[in-house]
């Protein structure tokens, strides 16, 4: 027991290579299955997909109709999730139970207040993080998508069709978000509209150039087929430069979340050392004070990092 804070750090460092082990198989095990049913869909040989049953279901009518619902909503709509309102807004409550109880076990019962208050923090952020890898993955495949357009456009296709015809050929997220911009134009949704929202939900300057190309060629008409040639080998350019910026940045990223993981850890070995100390050292005004301000500084320099590694290409 003479070595109970190397301890304490190695079956800390198991339980998440364990935990990041598991959410990879079971993502992997998800991903299969998809792909096996969407193959044997095509096949003909199950009938159709029948979507999973929605739990919370009352819940979720009922946030619908307030202002954070229809906000949640729309955030949800532009990670592409499988969620509804009602369930994000239980799992978020479970989440924030589970870090108060857990962190205040570990730590001390003020911590895991703390803790709470990161989680509801955290949980607006996994949204945030989960539409920019959506709109980064869009952005990767811009360049399929304008070469798509360009040669149905070229073989004399309306531009509706040859989005329709994007949306067949090209995966996920773009097929998808296709999909759903010719749904609206086959609802009597204009072309400018429905790219607008398009926009909208993964915003981009890139999107935003195609959007922009695409509405005024319906409008205007013009040498759409040309423009979208350019268009593509200039996304092609941008997307090898953010590539090669974000390799260079990625070392930032990391020492951004390393400053405030030695933080924790250094928590753990004190209380490891000297059981009981985190307890008196918040079981005062003054010391509760003092933690507030240090994890506020320690945010501080998490965004503050992140800000000035920021660059936008």
């Amino acid at each position: 027991m003479d070595n109970l804070p190397l301890l304490t750090i190695g079956v800390t460092l198991l339980t998440c290579v364990l935990a990041v082990i598991g959410v990879h198989v079971y993502s992997s095990g998800k991903a299969q299955r998809e792909a096996l049913v969407d193959r044997m869909s095509q096949t003909g040989q199950i009938a159709n997909v029948i979507g999973r049953r929605r739990r919370f279901v009352a819940l979720d009518r009922r946030l619908r109709t307030t202002k954070l619902g229809k906000r949640t909503e729309h955030k949800i709509a532009a990670t592409g999730l499988d969620l509804t309102p009602g369930e994000y807004i239980v799992y978020v409550i479970a989440g924030l139970l589970g870090l108060y109880f857990v962190i205040g076990a570990i730590f001390a019962p003020f911590f895991g207040v703390l803790a709470a208050l990161i989680g509801v923090w955290g949980g607006n952020a996994f949204l945030n993080w989960q539409r920019t890898k959506r709109t980064e993955a869009f952005i990767g495949q811009l360049p399929e998508l304008t070469r798509v357009l360009a040669n149905a456009t070229q073989a004399g296709l309306a531009m509706r069709t040859a989005l329709e015809m994007a949306a067949e050929e090209l995966d996920d997220p773009a097929g998808e978000e296709l999909r759903r911009v010719a749904d609206q134009l086959a609802l009597g949704q204009t072309m400018d509209d429905a790219l607008g929202e398009l926009a909208d939900r993964l915003p981009s300057r890139e999107l935003v150039v195609l959007v922009t190309t695409l509405v005024l060629s319906s409008r205007a008409g013009g040498q759409v087929v040309t423009s979208l040639r350019n268009l593509t080998e200039t996304l092609e350019e941008r997307k090898e430069t953010r590539r090669e910026v974000t390799t260079m940045l990625s070392q930032v990223k990391v020492t951004a979340l390393a400053v405030p993981l030695l933080g924790l850890g250094f928590l753990l070995m004190i209380n490891a050392t000297t059981p009981g100390a985190l307890d008196k050292m918040t079981g005062s005004a003054l010391g509760q004070i003092g933690t507030g301000i240090a994890f506020a500084m320690y945010a501080v320099g998490y965004l503050l990092i992140g800000r000035l590694s920021r660059v936008q290409v």
